[in-house]
Protein backbone atom coordinates (compact mmCIF):
# COMPACT_ATOMS: atom_id res chain seq x y z
CA UNK A 1 0.00 0.00 0.00
CA UNK A 2 1.29 3.46 -0.89
CA UNK A 3 1.17 6.37 1.54
CA UNK A 4 0.78 10.04 0.71
CA UNK A 5 2.29 12.34 3.33
CA UNK A 6 1.08 15.93 3.52
CA UNK A 7 3.37 17.94 5.80
CA UNK A 8 2.27 20.98 7.80
CA UNK A 9 4.12 23.04 10.40
CA UNK A 10 4.17 20.24 12.98
CA UNK A 11 1.51 17.64 12.28
CA UNK A 12 1.26 15.37 9.29
CA UNK A 13 -1.69 13.91 7.47
CA UNK A 14 -1.54 10.36 6.21
CA UNK A 15 -4.01 9.07 3.67
CA UNK A 16 -4.41 5.42 2.78
CA UNK A 17 -5.64 4.59 -0.69
CA UNK A 18 -9.04 2.92 -0.80
CA UNK A 19 -11.98 1.97 -2.95
CA UNK A 20 -15.71 2.43 -2.41
CA UNK A 21 -17.54 1.01 0.62
CA UNK A 22 -19.79 -2.03 0.64
CA UNK A 23 -23.50 -1.70 0.00
CA UNK A 24 -26.53 -3.04 1.83
CA UNK A 25 -27.26 -3.34 5.52
CA UNK A 26 -29.01 -0.86 7.80
CA UNK A 27 -31.37 1.77 6.45
CA UNK A 28 -29.04 4.75 6.81
CA UNK A 29 -27.53 6.96 4.14
CA UNK A 30 -24.10 5.71 3.00
CA UNK A 31 -21.28 7.59 4.67
CA UNK A 32 -23.55 9.35 7.15
CA UNK A 33 -21.48 8.12 10.09
CA UNK A 34 -17.98 9.62 10.19
CA UNK A 35 -15.54 8.00 12.57
CA UNK A 36 -12.86 9.65 14.63
CA UNK A 37 -10.29 7.35 16.19
CA UNK A 38 -8.82 8.94 19.31
CA UNK A 39 -5.42 7.87 20.63
CA UNK A 40 -5.58 4.20 19.53
CA UNK A 41 -3.29 2.45 21.98
CA UNK A 42 -5.13 -0.89 22.04
CA UNK A 43 -5.71 -3.29 19.15
CA UNK A 44 -9.47 -3.19 19.83
CA UNK A 45 -9.56 0.21 18.10
CA UNK A 46 -8.53 -1.45 14.85
CA UNK A 47 -10.92 -4.38 15.23
CA UNK A 48 -13.88 -1.98 14.96
CA UNK A 49 -12.62 -1.40 11.39
CA UNK A 50 -11.90 -5.02 10.49
CA UNK A 51 -14.90 -4.79 8.16
CA UNK A 52 -16.55 -1.91 6.32
CA UNK A 53 -20.08 -0.68 6.99
CA UNK A 54 -22.36 0.94 4.39
CA UNK A 55 -23.43 3.67 6.82
CA UNK A 56 -19.85 4.62 7.68
CA UNK A 57 -17.66 6.89 5.59
CA UNK A 58 -14.38 5.29 4.45
CA UNK A 59 -12.58 8.43 5.65
CA UNK A 60 -11.55 7.94 9.27
CA UNK A 61 -9.92 10.83 11.14
CA UNK A 62 -7.23 9.75 13.60
CA UNK A 63 -5.96 12.07 16.32
CA UNK A 64 -3.13 10.68 18.42
CA UNK A 65 0.35 11.32 19.75
CA UNK A 66 3.06 10.14 17.41
CA UNK A 67 4.61 6.80 18.37
CA UNK A 68 4.46 3.04 18.20
CA UNK A 69 0.83 2.79 19.39
CA UNK A 70 -0.30 4.78 16.37
CA UNK A 71 2.03 2.94 13.99
CA UNK A 72 0.73 -0.45 15.09
CA UNK A 73 -2.86 0.74 14.67
CA UNK A 74 -2.26 1.97 11.13
CA UNK A 75 -0.45 -1.26 10.31
CA UNK A 76 -3.51 -3.28 11.31
CA UNK A 77 -5.86 -1.10 9.26
CA UNK A 78 -3.47 -1.47 6.32
CA UNK A 79 -3.70 -5.25 6.74
CA UNK A 80 -7.50 -5.16 6.60
CA UNK A 81 -7.39 -3.02 3.45
CA UNK A 82 -4.91 -5.23 1.63
CA UNK A 83 -6.11 -8.72 2.56
CA UNK A 84 -7.08 -10.89 -0.38
CA UNK A 85 -10.51 -11.95 0.87
CA UNK A 86 -13.15 -9.28 1.41
CA UNK A 87 -10.78 -6.31 1.94
CA UNK A 88 -11.92 -3.25 3.85
CA UNK A 89 -11.65 0.17 2.24
CA UNK A 90 -10.57 2.69 4.87
CA UNK A 91 -8.72 5.96 4.33
CA UNK A 92 -6.95 6.95 7.54
CA UNK A 93 -6.41 10.71 7.85
CA UNK A 94 -3.99 11.23 10.72
CA UNK A 95 -3.06 14.22 12.89
CA UNK A 96 -0.19 13.82 15.37
CA UNK A 97 0.50 17.29 16.72
CA UNK A 98 0.95 17.73 20.46
CA UNK A 99 -2.41 19.50 20.43
CA UNK A 100 -4.16 16.47 18.87
CA UNK A 101 -7.02 16.58 21.40
CA UNK A 102 -7.71 20.30 21.03
CA UNK A 103 -7.39 20.01 17.24
CA UNK A 104 -9.90 17.16 17.13
CA UNK A 105 -12.59 19.15 18.93
CA UNK A 106 -11.82 22.30 16.97
CA UNK A 107 -12.19 20.53 13.63
CA UNK A 108 -15.03 18.11 14.50
CA UNK A 109 -14.41 16.09 11.36
CA UNK A 110 -16.54 13.19 12.57
CA UNK A 111 -19.67 12.48 14.59
CA UNK A 112 -18.61 9.26 16.37
CA UNK A 113 -15.43 8.89 18.42
CA UNK A 114 -13.92 5.43 18.82
CA UNK A 115 -11.53 5.24 21.75
CA UNK A 116 -9.50 2.18 22.76
CA UNK A 117 -6.20 2.82 24.43
CA UNK A 118 -4.67 4.13 27.62
CA UNK A 119 -7.47 3.70 30.16
CA UNK A 120 -5.97 6.29 32.49
CA UNK A 121 -6.92 8.94 29.93
CA UNK A 122 -10.12 7.39 28.60
CA UNK A 123 -12.67 8.79 31.05
CA UNK A 124 -11.40 12.32 30.42
CA UNK A 125 -11.56 11.73 26.66
CA UNK A 126 -15.15 10.52 26.98
CA UNK A 127 -16.11 13.49 29.13
CA UNK A 128 -14.78 16.01 26.61
CA UNK A 129 -16.35 14.19 23.67
CA UNK A 130 -19.78 14.12 25.28
CA UNK A 131 -19.60 17.78 26.27
CA UNK A 132 -18.72 18.57 22.65
CA UNK A 133 -21.82 16.72 21.44
CA UNK A 134 -20.02 13.78 19.78
CA UNK A 135 -21.22 10.19 20.09
CA UNK A 136 -18.75 7.76 21.71
CA UNK A 137 -18.15 4.07 21.05
CA UNK A 138 -15.63 3.11 23.73
CA UNK A 139 -13.64 0.01 24.40
CA UNK A 140 -13.92 -1.24 27.95
CA UNK A 141 -13.15 -0.12 30.56
CA UNK A 142 -14.62 3.37 30.51
CA UNK A 143 -13.49 3.90 34.12
CA UNK A 144 -10.75 2.20 36.16
CA UNK A 145 -11.19 3.75 39.61
CA UNK A 146 -13.93 5.18 41.79
CA UNK A 147 -13.05 8.79 40.88
CA UNK A 148 -13.41 8.01 37.18
CA UNK A 149 -16.69 6.27 37.93
CA UNK A 150 -18.12 9.50 39.31
CA UNK A 151 -17.08 11.34 36.15
CA UNK A 152 -18.52 8.59 33.96
CA UNK A 153 -21.86 8.68 35.74
CA UNK A 154 -22.00 12.41 35.04
CA UNK A 155 -21.08 11.75 31.38
CA UNK A 156 -24.21 9.66 30.97
CA UNK A 157 -26.28 12.50 32.45
CA UNK A 158 -24.78 15.02 30.02
CA UNK A 159 -25.14 12.61 27.11
CA UNK A 160 -28.85 12.33 27.85
CA UNK A 161 -29.20 16.11 27.94
CA UNK A 162 -27.33 16.57 24.67
CA UNK A 163 -28.95 13.65 22.88
CA UNK A 164 -25.69 11.82 22.13
CA UNK A 165 -24.94 8.14 22.65
CA UNK A 166 -22.23 6.74 24.92
CA UNK A 167 -21.76 2.98 24.55
CA UNK A 168 -19.09 0.45 25.42
CA UNK A 169 -18.02 -2.54 23.33
CA UNK A 170 -19.38 -5.69 24.99
CA UNK A 171 -18.19 -8.38 22.59
CA UNK A 172 -18.88 -11.33 24.91
CA UNK A 173 -22.64 -10.97 24.40
CA UNK A 174 -22.06 -12.26 20.85
CA UNK A 175 -20.38 -15.55 21.79
CA UNK A 176 -22.79 -18.31 20.75
CA UNK A 177 -22.26 -20.46 23.88
CA UNK A 178 -23.13 -17.45 26.07
CA UNK A 179 -26.18 -16.63 23.95
CA UNK A 180 -27.48 -20.19 24.31
CA UNK A 181 -26.73 -20.25 28.04
CA UNK A 182 -28.84 -17.14 28.43
CA UNK A 183 -31.69 -18.51 26.33
CA UNK A 184 -31.78 -21.82 28.20
CA UNK A 185 -31.89 -19.96 31.52
CA UNK A 186 -35.13 -18.33 30.34
CA UNK A 187 -36.88 -21.70 29.86
CA UNK A 188 -38.50 -22.73 33.20
CA UNK A 189 -38.92 -26.38 32.16
CA UNK A 190 -35.18 -26.59 31.57
CA UNK A 191 -33.63 -24.21 34.09
CA UNK A 192 -36.30 -23.91 36.74
CA UNK A 193 -36.03 -20.84 38.96
CA UNK A 194 -32.86 -18.87 39.49
CA UNK A 195 -31.28 -19.82 42.80
CA UNK A 196 -29.94 -17.14 45.12
CA UNK A 197 -26.80 -19.00 46.20
CA UNK A 198 -24.63 -17.75 49.05
CA UNK A 199 -21.30 -16.05 49.60
CA UNK A 200 -19.73 -19.50 49.98
CA UNK A 201 -21.55 -21.00 46.98
CA UNK A 202 -22.51 -18.23 44.53
CA UNK A 203 -25.37 -18.93 42.13
CA UNK A 204 -23.43 -17.46 39.21
CA UNK A 205 -19.67 -17.81 38.73
CA UNK A 206 -17.67 -16.52 35.77
CA UNK A 207 -13.94 -16.65 35.16
CA UNK A 208 -11.91 -15.22 32.29
CA UNK A 209 -8.31 -16.26 31.66
CA UNK A 210 -6.20 -14.00 29.42
CA UNK A 211 -2.60 -13.99 28.23
CA UNK A 212 -0.09 -11.21 27.76
CA UNK A 213 1.56 -12.97 24.80
CA UNK A 214 -0.94 -13.54 21.98
CA UNK A 215 -1.69 -13.00 18.30
CA UNK A 216 -4.25 -10.68 16.72
CA UNK A 217 -5.46 -11.04 13.14
CA UNK A 218 -2.79 -13.67 12.64
CA UNK A 219 0.12 -11.49 13.79
CA UNK A 220 2.04 -11.37 17.10
CA UNK A 221 0.63 -8.65 19.35
CA UNK A 222 3.12 -6.02 20.50
CA UNK A 223 1.74 -4.51 23.69
CA UNK A 224 2.68 -0.98 24.81
CA UNK A 225 4.70 -0.76 28.02
CA UNK A 226 1.96 1.26 29.71
CA UNK A 227 -0.34 -1.76 29.38
CA UNK A 228 1.50 -3.23 32.37
CA UNK A 229 0.99 -0.15 34.55
CA UNK A 230 -2.29 -0.54 36.43
CA UNK A 231 -2.46 3.24 36.88
CA UNK A 232 -2.86 3.49 33.10
CA UNK A 233 -4.37 0.15 32.05
CA UNK A 234 -6.31 -0.58 35.22
CA UNK A 235 -6.28 -3.73 37.29
CA UNK A 236 -7.81 -6.93 35.95
CA UNK A 237 -10.94 -6.44 38.05
CA UNK A 238 -11.36 -2.96 36.53
CA UNK A 239 -10.68 -4.12 32.98
CA UNK A 240 -11.60 -7.64 31.86
CA UNK A 241 -14.06 -8.02 34.73
CA UNK A 242 -16.28 -5.45 33.01
CA UNK A 243 -17.21 -8.15 30.48
CA UNK A 244 -18.05 -10.63 33.22
CA UNK A 245 -20.14 -8.23 35.29
CA UNK A 246 -21.93 -7.24 32.10
CA UNK A 247 -22.74 -10.89 31.34
CA UNK A 248 -24.07 -11.46 34.86
CA UNK A 249 -26.57 -8.63 34.34
CA UNK A 250 -27.31 -9.51 30.71
CA UNK A 251 -28.01 -13.18 31.46
CA UNK A 252 -29.66 -12.99 34.88
CA UNK A 253 -31.86 -9.98 34.22
CA UNK A 254 -32.24 -9.54 30.45
CA UNK A 255 -33.49 -6.11 29.42
CA UNK A 256 -34.15 -5.16 33.04
CA UNK A 257 -33.04 -1.85 34.56
CA UNK A 258 -30.35 -2.28 37.21
CA UNK A 259 -30.03 0.47 39.82
CA UNK A 260 -26.67 0.02 41.53
CA UNK A 261 -27.77 1.97 44.61
CA UNK A 262 -30.70 -0.36 45.22
CA UNK A 263 -29.86 -3.63 43.47
CA UNK A 264 -26.15 -4.25 44.11
CA UNK A 265 -24.16 -4.98 47.25
CA UNK A 266 -20.38 -5.52 47.12
CA UNK A 267 -19.40 -8.30 49.51
CA UNK A 268 -15.71 -8.86 48.89
CA UNK A 269 -12.92 -8.22 46.40
CA UNK A 270 -9.31 -9.32 46.18
CA UNK A 271 -6.39 -9.00 43.78
CA UNK A 272 -2.98 -10.54 43.16
CA UNK A 273 -0.15 -10.07 40.71
CA UNK A 274 1.25 -11.89 37.69
CA UNK A 275 5.07 -11.93 37.52
CA UNK A 276 6.98 -11.22 34.31
CA UNK A 277 10.72 -11.55 33.85
CA UNK A 278 12.65 -8.83 32.05
CA UNK A 279 13.02 -11.22 29.09
CA UNK A 280 9.26 -11.81 28.94
CA UNK A 281 8.56 -8.09 29.15
CA UNK A 282 10.97 -7.48 26.26
CA UNK A 283 9.35 -10.23 24.20
CA UNK A 284 5.82 -8.86 24.53
CA UNK A 285 6.64 -5.11 24.31
CA UNK A 286 9.82 -4.95 22.22
CA UNK A 287 11.42 -2.82 24.98
CA UNK A 288 14.70 -4.02 26.46
CA UNK A 289 14.29 -2.23 29.81
CA UNK A 290 11.43 -1.37 32.13
CA UNK A 291 10.33 2.28 31.75
CA UNK A 292 10.33 4.56 34.83
CA UNK A 293 6.53 4.36 35.18
CA UNK A 294 6.85 0.67 36.07
CA UNK A 295 9.63 1.10 38.65
CA UNK A 296 7.10 0.93 41.49
CA UNK A 297 6.12 -2.60 40.40
CA UNK A 298 9.60 -4.00 39.68
CA UNK A 299 11.17 -6.25 42.32
CA UNK A 300 14.68 -7.24 41.35
CA UNK A 301 14.36 -8.49 37.77
CA UNK A 302 10.64 -9.22 38.05
CA UNK A 303 7.67 -7.06 37.12
CA UNK A 304 4.58 -7.70 39.22
CA UNK A 305 1.29 -6.68 37.58
CA UNK A 306 -1.97 -6.65 39.56
CA UNK A 307 -3.85 -8.20 36.68
CA UNK A 308 -5.77 -10.85 38.65
CA UNK A 309 -8.69 -10.63 41.01
CA UNK A 310 -12.08 -11.77 42.33
CA UNK A 311 -15.29 -9.82 42.93
CA UNK A 312 -18.06 -11.25 45.09
CA UNK A 313 -21.34 -9.35 45.15
CA UNK A 314 -25.09 -9.67 45.37
CA UNK A 315 -27.31 -8.41 42.56
CA UNK A 316 -31.08 -8.34 43.03
CA UNK A 317 -30.65 -10.97 45.74
CA UNK A 318 -28.47 -13.34 43.65
CA UNK A 319 -24.90 -14.04 44.76
CA UNK A 320 -22.41 -13.72 41.90
CA UNK A 321 -18.65 -14.08 41.68
CA UNK A 322 -16.41 -13.03 38.81
CA UNK A 323 -12.70 -13.78 38.49
CA UNK A 324 -9.98 -12.56 36.15
CA UNK A 325 -6.66 -14.31 35.61
CA UNK A 326 -3.75 -13.19 33.42
CA UNK A 327 -0.99 -15.65 32.52
CA UNK A 328 2.04 -14.82 30.45
CA UNK A 329 1.34 -17.25 27.61
CA UNK A 330 -1.23 -19.91 26.76
CA UNK A 331 -0.65 -23.65 26.31
CA UNK A 332 -0.05 -25.07 22.85
CA UNK A 333 -3.26 -24.94 20.84
CA UNK A 334 -4.93 -22.75 23.45
CA UNK A 335 -5.84 -19.13 23.93
CA UNK A 336 -7.95 -16.92 26.18
CA UNK A 337 -10.66 -18.93 27.95
CA UNK A 338 -14.03 -18.37 29.57
CA UNK A 339 -15.76 -20.40 32.30
CA UNK A 340 -19.31 -19.78 33.44
CA UNK A 341 -21.89 -21.53 35.57
CA UNK A 342 -25.49 -20.46 36.21
CA UNK A 343 -27.37 -22.45 38.85
CA UNK A 344 -31.10 -22.95 38.40
CA UNK A 345 -33.40 -25.09 40.53
CA UNK A 346 -33.64 -27.73 37.77
CA UNK A 347 -30.28 -27.46 36.04
CA UNK A 348 -26.86 -25.88 36.06
CA UNK A 349 -25.75 -24.35 32.76
CA UNK A 350 -21.98 -24.58 32.39
CA UNK A 351 -19.59 -23.13 29.79
CA UNK A 352 -16.11 -24.66 29.65
CA UNK A 353 -13.27 -23.83 27.27
CA UNK A 354 -10.32 -26.01 28.21
CA UNK A 355 -8.19 -28.63 26.50
CA UNK A 356 -11.06 -31.14 26.50
CA UNK A 357 -13.15 -28.68 24.48
CA UNK A 358 -10.30 -27.90 22.08
CA UNK A 359 -10.15 -24.43 23.71
CA UNK A 360 -13.49 -23.57 22.10
CA UNK A 361 -16.43 -22.57 24.36
CA UNK A 362 -18.77 -25.53 24.95
CA UNK A 363 -22.10 -25.45 26.80
CA UNK A 364 -23.30 -28.23 29.10
CA UNK A 365 -26.54 -28.86 30.96
CA UNK A 366 -26.32 -30.63 34.34
CA UNK A 367 -29.66 -31.78 35.76
CA UNK A 368 -29.99 -31.03 39.47
CA UNK A 369 -32.19 -34.07 40.22
CA UNK A 370 -30.13 -37.00 38.92
CA UNK A 371 -32.87 -39.44 39.97
CA UNK A 372 -35.36 -38.12 37.44
CA UNK A 373 -33.21 -37.65 34.35
CA UNK A 374 -35.57 -39.47 31.98
CA UNK A 375 -38.40 -37.02 32.56
CA UNK A 376 -35.98 -34.11 32.47
CA UNK A 377 -34.51 -35.36 29.20
CA UNK A 378 -37.97 -35.31 27.63
CA UNK A 379 -38.55 -31.75 28.83
CA UNK A 380 -35.19 -30.80 27.40
CA UNK A 381 -36.04 -32.27 24.00
CA UNK A 382 -39.33 -30.35 23.99
CA UNK A 383 -37.47 -27.13 24.73
CA UNK A 384 -34.94 -27.80 21.98
CA UNK A 385 -37.32 -26.52 19.32
CA UNK A 386 -37.16 -23.06 20.94
CA UNK A 387 -33.39 -22.94 20.44
CA UNK A 388 -33.55 -24.38 16.94
CA UNK A 389 -36.10 -21.80 15.81
CA UNK A 390 -33.47 -19.10 16.46
CA UNK A 391 -30.32 -21.14 15.81
CA UNK A 392 -30.91 -23.87 13.20
CA UNK A 393 -28.60 -26.83 13.58
CA UNK A 394 -28.14 -26.52 17.33
CA UNK A 395 -28.79 -29.85 19.05
CA UNK A 396 -28.35 -31.68 22.35
CA UNK A 397 -26.19 -34.75 22.98
CA UNK A 398 -26.58 -36.86 26.11
CA UNK A 399 -23.24 -37.44 27.82
CA UNK A 400 -24.25 -39.62 30.73
CA UNK A 401 -26.62 -39.60 33.66
CA UNK A 402 -28.06 -36.13 34.02
CA UNK A 403 -25.55 -34.44 31.70
CA UNK A 404 -25.98 -33.10 28.17
CA UNK A 405 -23.87 -31.07 25.77
CA UNK A 406 -25.43 -28.43 23.54
CA UNK A 407 -23.86 -29.17 20.15
CA UNK A 408 -23.17 -26.03 18.15
CA UNK A 409 -22.40 -26.03 14.39
CA UNK A 410 -18.99 -24.62 13.46
CA UNK A 411 -20.60 -21.78 11.50
CA UNK A 412 -21.72 -20.14 14.76
CA UNK A 413 -18.18 -19.97 16.13
CA UNK A 414 -17.09 -16.81 14.31
CA UNK A 415 -14.42 -15.81 16.85
CA UNK A 416 -13.73 -12.92 19.20
CA UNK A 417 -12.46 -10.54 16.52
CA UNK A 418 -15.69 -10.82 14.52
CA UNK A 419 -17.70 -9.75 17.56
CA UNK A 420 -16.35 -6.19 17.28
CA UNK A 421 -18.13 -5.82 13.96
CA UNK A 422 -21.34 -7.18 15.47
CA UNK A 423 -21.19 -4.67 18.33
CA UNK A 424 -20.53 -1.85 15.89
CA UNK A 425 -23.47 -2.86 13.71
CA UNK A 426 -25.78 -2.72 16.74
CA UNK A 427 -24.36 0.67 17.71
CA UNK A 428 -25.05 1.95 14.19
CA UNK A 429 -28.64 0.79 14.54
CA UNK A 430 -28.92 2.64 17.84
CA UNK A 431 -27.63 5.77 16.10
CA UNK A 432 -30.33 5.39 13.50
CA UNK A 433 -32.95 4.83 16.20
CA UNK A 434 -31.65 7.87 18.07
CA UNK A 435 -31.36 6.11 21.43
CA UNK A 436 -30.05 3.12 23.33
CA UNK A 437 -32.39 0.54 24.85
CA UNK A 438 -33.79 1.85 28.14
CA UNK A 439 -31.87 -0.66 30.27
CA UNK A 440 -28.43 -0.13 28.72
CA UNK A 441 -27.37 3.11 30.40
CA UNK A 442 -28.26 2.11 33.99
CA UNK A 443 -26.67 -1.27 33.25
CA UNK A 444 -23.40 0.35 32.19
CA UNK A 445 -23.39 2.58 35.25
CA UNK A 446 -24.06 -0.42 37.50
CA UNK A 447 -21.26 -2.57 36.13
CA UNK A 448 -18.66 0.20 36.40
CA UNK A 449 -19.78 0.79 39.97
CA UNK A 450 -19.08 -2.90 40.68
CA UNK A 451 -15.64 -2.97 39.07
CA UNK A 452 -14.30 0.37 40.34
CA UNK A 453 -15.66 -0.16 43.84
CA UNK A 454 -14.04 -3.62 43.82
CA UNK A 455 -10.65 -2.08 42.99
CA UNK A 456 -11.02 0.22 45.97
CA UNK A 457 -12.09 -2.67 48.22
CA UNK A 458 -9.25 -4.95 47.11
CA UNK A 459 -6.67 -2.19 47.49
CA UNK A 460 -7.82 -1.46 51.04
CA UNK A 461 -6.69 -4.95 52.05
CA UNK A 462 -3.09 -4.04 51.19
CA UNK A 463 -2.99 -0.87 53.30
Amino acid sequence: MKYLFILAACPFVLLLASCSTKTGGADMSPGEVRLITLDPGHFHAALVQKISYPQVSPDVYVYAPEGNDLNEHLKRIDGYNTRTEDPAHWREIVYTGDDYLERMFAEKKGNVIVTAGNNGRKTAYIEQAIRNGIHVLADKPMAINIADFGKLEDCFRVAGEKGVLLYDIMTERYEIATILQRELSLLPDVYGEQTAGSAEEPAVVMESVHHFLKTVSGNPLLRPAWFFDTKQQGEGIADVAVHLVDLVQWELFPEQVIDYRRDIELLDASHWSTSLTAAQFAEVTGQAVYPPALAKDVHGDTLKVYANGDILYRIKGVHAKVSVVWNYSFPEGGGDTHYSIMKGSKAHLVIEQGKEQGYRPALYIHAVNAGDTEAYGKALQSALSVLQSKHPGVDIREMGTGRWEVTIPDAYHNGHEAHFGQVTEHFLQYLEDGSLPQWEVPGMIAKYYVTTRAVEMAGAKNR
